[in-house]
């Protein structure tokens, strides 16, 4: 939560600071310019209207989404920089701005620009893509490989709802995966009911068996909703997950041990990878379920195979992955990584809470094939 105060803070300040570079660039436009020689007055109340209006067409496009000045805020944001870019790049190439003698491309690259960029965002936040990990192990497999599917930050009710969730559930299951694994913020804060109960039956449809481990989200920040914690419990075991907090199990005919850690941002008391490992079966393949990454050293010098997280989303908003390294919130925010003899994958997740972008990677949900002996 540390990490994300920061940058909300951080995200306000910014933005205000925004609003007023915007009102003084708006009276940059040639129009403005010209009504301004006129008229002084126009030099105020027209970029404050040209202001209105952008803030009405980013609240319409956006009028669908949960958090709306969040996001209102993220667009402000983006169009800043590429506003400061663009300007950059007129002084580099024409020196001083001259008012009212040019077309001012810089600002109506800046808009263009924003709204392309975002636009892309907003496609890969809403168009979920497969990623497939191959990975080897020397320990035996019964079959001589496993996959597992692994699902993450679906966050239920905000981007995706159930009846898309189960859609995505089935597109899995007939993969024909030896084991599903949901990695953390199955639900948010305010996901409906509907939606959880929708998702829950999808999931207890499938023909591998599904295991779950809590995120961050799942055991809400602010309380209230339409459903409690003991609701989701219940849904998930009415539907046959397998529900795992701190515990380890064997699956026999696949030789894996799966250890399910509690989240470690909602539990002080949650057991050590060496506390864990002392009921793993041995020879076993090792998978280790862990929200956040960020405990991967403890999970390497373990003797972990593999570890599979989420929370991330991927970084969400370039360039907030490499904030979130240089911070030391994370030990990594996407993809496939190695320490020691551990593989780690981080899954940007199939849907996001409040944010409809992601500027640097895609919505997804991870197959990974291991092949053994």
């Amino acid at each position: 939560m540390h990490f994300w105060t920061i940058l909300l803070a951080s995200a306000g300040l910014v933005s205000l600071a925004a609003l007023a570079f915007l009102f003084c660039r708006f009276r940059r436009f040639r129009f403005v310019c010209r009504l301004k020689e006129k008229n002084r007055v126009w030099g105020v109340a027209l970029p404050l209207l040209l202001l209105a209006l952008l803030a009405g067409i980013v609240f319409a496009v956006l009028s669908n989404v949960t958090n709306k000045p969040l996001n209102a805020a993220i667009v402000l944001i983006h169009l800043l920089l590429f506003w400061l870019l663009f300007d950059g790049i007129g002084r580099l190439v024409q020196g001083k701005f001259v008012p009212g003698r040019k077309i001012y491309w810089q600002g109506v690259s800046a808009l263009l620009v924003t709204t392309v960029y975002l636009g892309f965002g907003w496609y890969a936040a809403h168009h979920v893509v497969r990623t497939d990990y191959a990975l080897s192990t020397e320990k035996t497999l019964p079959k001589g490989k496993i996959t597992v599917a692994q699902i993450s930050d679906s966050h239920v009710g905000a981007l995706l709802d159930g009846a898309k969730f189960g859609e995505y559930v089935k597109q899995i299951d007939a993969l024909s995966p030896d084991l599903i694994v949901l990695t953390g913020d199955f639900v948010d804060d305010d996901t409906p009911l509907k939606d959880l109960l929708l998702s829950c039956e999808a999931l207890g449809k499938t023909n591998a068996p599904v295991c779950f481990v809590y995120g961050n989200h799942d055991r809400r920040y602010f309380g209230g909703g339409e459903f409690d914690a003991q609701t989701l419990t219940d849904s998930l075991k009415a539907a046959g997950v397998t529900m795992l907090r701190d515990d380890v199990v064997y699956l026999e005919d696949l030789n894996v041990t799966l250890i399910g850690r509690d989240d470690a941002s909602r539990s002080a008391n949650r057991k050590s990878m060496a506390d864990l490992m002392q009921s793993v079966k041995e020879g076993s393949y090792v998978i280790v379920l862990d929200h956040e990454p960020n405990n991967f050293d403890a999970e390497a010098a373990s003797g972990a195979d593999l570890v599979l997280c989420g929370h991330t989303h991927g970084g969400q908003l370039f360039p907030l992955g490499y904030v979130g390294l240089l911070m030391g919130a994370n030990d990594e925010f996407l993809g496939l990584s190695r320490r020691e003899n551990t593989d780690f994958i981080v899954n940007s997740g199939i849907a996001d809470w409040s944010i409809p972008f992601k500027t640097g990677c895609r919505a997804e949900y991870v197959i990974v094939e291991v092949t053994g002996k």
